[in-house]
């Protein structure tokens, strides 16, 4: 089962169930994590080949869901950003009675042609036999952004001198993280796709793909934010997640 951080306790509410993104983790959002929690559970979860949780040769969608659905008991709420986002609506296509209310961050049911690779050789660029501090990981990792070489940062362990990311199978299992694969459930309950404005993750040509699948969808962007919209707006991102969540 994956490894998850509780915040709050559990109330009449369904309990909130938070997917991350890929390199991210459960850690990555506490501080949204438990300002939700102030009326109900929020279970922040470890993806596989992330955090504290199992390391698997198997790093797909289908299987990521599965994982998701092992953590609800009866039936929740499920908030996913990006990779966690994909894993969130396939649950609700293929579980849909463990799904009340979906959040989907920055992402779509489709198939994307770039890659993450750049954030693999980053990663491996550091010298983990060598290195003694984070400024100098991020020296190390030649990341294309500052911001870049913080967030993936976050997975470095430096007492045990390892990454918290499971490197090769999630280099090996790319084509299936930007991918989507065929599936042919619905889910019609009500469903939130919440996007940065500056993003080009949820464009509006995959809107009639988005609603074959989830017919009561309903769209929203946040002003002045790219793909980790979270991060970089969290206040107005929670208030739009709670306002969806609590309609």
């Amino acid at each position: 089962m994956l490894n998850t951080i509780l915040h709050g306790t559990p109330t009449a509410r369904p309990p909130l169930l938070i997917a991350h993104g890929l390199f991210g983790s459960a850690r990555n959002w506490g501080v949204i994590a438990k300002r939700l929690s102030d009326n109900r559970q929020v279970i922040a979860a470890d993806m596989r080949n992330h955090g504290g949780s199992f390391w698997s040769d198997v790093h797909d969608y289908p299987a990521m869901a599965g994982d998701l659905g092992e953590l609800v008991e009866g039936q929740a709420d499920l908030l996913g950003h990006s990779m966690g986002g994909k894993a969130a609506m396939m649950l609700a296509l293929t579980q849909p009675d463990k799904v009340r209310r979906l959040v989907v961050a920055d992402i779509a049911p489709v198939a994307y042609g770039h890659s993450q690779q750049p954030q693999v050789d980053a990663m491996r660029r550091v010298d983990l036999a060598r290195v003694t501090t984070r400024a100098q990981a991020a020296e190390m990792m030649q990341a294309s952004t500052p911001e870049i070489a913080a967030f993936l940062l976050q997975s470095l362990d430096m007492t045990e001198k390892r990454w918290r990311v499971n490197l090769d199978v999630l280099e090996r299992a790319m084509p299936a993280v930007v991918g989507w694969p065929t599936v042919t459930g619905r889910f019609d309950g009500p469903v939130l796709f919440l996007s940065g404005a500056n993003s080009d993750y949820v464009l509006p040509a995959y809107r009639d793909t988005i609603r074959a699948s989830f017919p009561a969808a309903r769209f929203a962007r946040i002003p002045g934010t790219g793909h980790w919209l979270h991060a970089e707006k969290p206040r107005e991102f929670e208030a739009a997640v709670r306002a969806f969540l609590e309609a």
